[in-house]
């Protein structure tokens, strides 16, 4: 029997990391198809989880109150509901009767798996179809990795879908929503997110995602390709896009697609005689490049789960596991480990919730490296700072600048050169480590090697008010060198190595070719930590990770 007020054909789209309205696949199919009803769950499965920070749900809130007033505009309201999804899913479906679910695919955490797993079950037993659409150039159930790059190219050249100028939906709905649309969002503080106040993150929503990529586009992106690496042009020059990409208030595809036709604009203009910088040219397709390495690195959790608990290569089990040091995590964690650049880097992070890419790979290669801890104990901290955290990046590239990967070459990042090489007249240190302020710039990158007289006269003490170094720089890159450096000769890293380069390295023709590793047989292709995917754009069919209502298998049963 039909409910009052319900419509048998009700079409639900399901929000999630894809919040927004334009070049919405799902949102626009619904509409075609029926009345439609918006929904967004707050999970607490996901709020609890050690990767979720308040500057995430922070962001997420922003976003939500736009989207909320995008779909009011449209005709249909946004529900938001605090629950976990099948039995959110079951209430509304108890109340309304849902005829089809809607989603985009997602790439994310075991929770988020475990969780569309028991969606799929509850869309079966109900008799519900559940349609999850690509977002990304994330393949689902890939057979290999040749050809993929092609593959990629042909989802973001697809038109992009326009949003709905009107969707139609029932009374009940708009009875529903209609309350909630006119209170505010919940905080943090309601959902039992903690997490501590970040005074310079970026606020969300799709009107700035898209003035964000305009003005990189237009005016800052102009140096990008020899500006990103340096933290103190990093935070104007880089898109700033990875947040956006992260919780989906800009699609992938809108960015592929205004990067190339402001290159062809720029060519057009150049071939024309027209004053153009060309520096346009080689900083863009520097950023286009690492749009395709966005999902080049999701596709290696897509594949292979497991890789957010265990190595990639198995030959590095038992490396790191016996010897974490909790107090210098903790220090690391708290920026006063006694090295200027790292403790800049961990508290632009506490400041802000985001730092360029090779500072990332700095902080994981110190933390990896110098202090042997092991990534599994220091990911998901890094994740909870990561405004643009993203799984399938965040996952791989940990590991990457951790070692554990066994086909890339290994980056021991020294944190005295970065100083020299990133921040020669100290601004980004003396801003985020004030108390070094009155350090010579000559002792910035070591000043634990003042006399103690320059100590006493600039008022900066090591070990009082700046922590001398946790460990010492040589010994600690010297013993991480040769112990992962001895592992990677073995027969048993060798033969994982071609395993691991097999199922996730890029190809030939197809994804921009890197230094090839010398400690690798002849002819084995690697990929190179030089082009770390926190990148700065993100920081982006079936599948062992998704489950639509008409499958659900479990890991390790895809083909590779």
């Amino acid at each position: 029997m039909q409910r009052p007020g319900s419509d048998r054909r009700l079409q639900l789209v399901w929000f999630k990391r894809d919040l927004r309205i334009a070049d919405h696949e799902p949102l626009a199919r619904a509409s075609s198809r029926g009345p439609v009803a918006a929904l967004y769950i707050h999970e607490p499965s996901l709020l609890r989880s050690p990767e979720f920070d308040a500057c995430h749900l922070a962001f997420i809130e922003d976003c939500l109150a736009e989207l909320r007033d995008a779909l009011a505009r449209i005709g249909c309201p946004l529900l938001i509901r605090t629950g976990e999804c099948p039995e959110v899913l079951q209430d509304i479906h108890r109340s309304h009767g849902v005829h089809t679910l809607w989603s985009h695919e997602e790439t994310g955490l075991e929770t988020t798996y475990a969780r569309d797993r028991r969606v799929a079950a509850w869309c079966r037993s109900q008799g519900i179809e559940w349609h999850e659409i690509p977002q990304y150039g994330v393949i689902r159930r890939l057979r290999s990795r040749d050809g993929w790059a092609r593959r990629w190219d042909l989802r973001m050249s697809r038109p992009l879908v326009s949003a709905p100028r009107r969707v139609r939906t029932i009374e009940a709905w708009r009875d529903l929503t209609a309350v909630a649309a006119n209170h505010p969002l919940r905080c943090a503080a309601e959902l039992g997110v903690a997490g501590p106040r970040r005074p310079e993150a970026w606020r969300g929503g799709e009107a700035l995602a898209r003035q964000t990529l305009h003005s990189f586009l237009q005016e800052r992106g102009v140096g990008y390709r020899r500006e990103m690496s340096s933290p103190v042009s990093s935070f104007d020059a880089c898109s700033r896009l990875s947040p956006y990409l992260a919780w989906g208030a800009i699609s992938l595809r809108t960015v592929h697609q205004a990067c190339e036709s402001r290159l062809r604009e720029l060519r057009a203009a150049d071939d024309a005689g027209l004053p153009v910088d060309s520096r346009w040219f080689g900083s863009l397709r520097s950023f286009s490049g690492r749009l395709r390495w966005h999902c080049h690195f999701m596709q290696k959790l897509e594949d292979e789960p497991r890789i957010e608990f265990e190595n990639f290569s198995r030959a590095f089990d038992g490396l790191r596991e016996q010897d974490f040091d909790p107090a210098r995590f903790e220090a690391w964690c708290e920026g006063r480990t006694g090295y200027p650049m790292v403790d800049a880097c961990m508290r632009a992070l506490h400041a802000g919730a985001w730092i360029n890419f090779r500072m990332r790979a700095m902080l994981v290669s110190f933390a990896a490296h110098h202090l042997w801890l092991h990534w599994r104990g220091f990911a998901p901290y890094l994740a909870r700072q990561f405004l643009d955290f993203e799984p399938g990046i965040h996952y791989s590239q940990v590991q990457m600048q951790s070692g554990t990967t066994g086909i890339n070459t290994v980056r021991i990042y020294s944190p005295i050169k970065q100083v020299l090489d990133q921040d020669p007249e100290g601004r980004f240190i003396k801003r985020y480590v004030p108390e070094l302020e009155a350090v010579p710039l000559e002792y910035l990158a070591q000043p634990h090697t003042m006399p103690a007289s320059l100590q006493q006269r600039t008022g900066v003490r090591i070990g009082r008010s700046y922590p001398a170094p946790i460990v010492d720089h040589l010994v600690a890159y010297r013993a991480a060198r040769e112990r992962i450096a001895a592992l990677r000769r073995t027969p048993h890293a060798r033969a994982e190595a071609d395993r691991v380069q097999a199922r996730h390295g890029s190809r030939r023709g197809g994804l921009p070719q890197t230094s090839r590793n010398p400690t690798r047989r002849p002819g084995a292709q690697d990929e190179s930590a030089q082009l770390s995917l926190w990148l700065d754009p993100a920081s982006i069919g079936e599948s062992a990770r998704g489950a639509g209502a008409q499958h659900g298998q479990e890991r390790g049963q895809q083909e590779s």
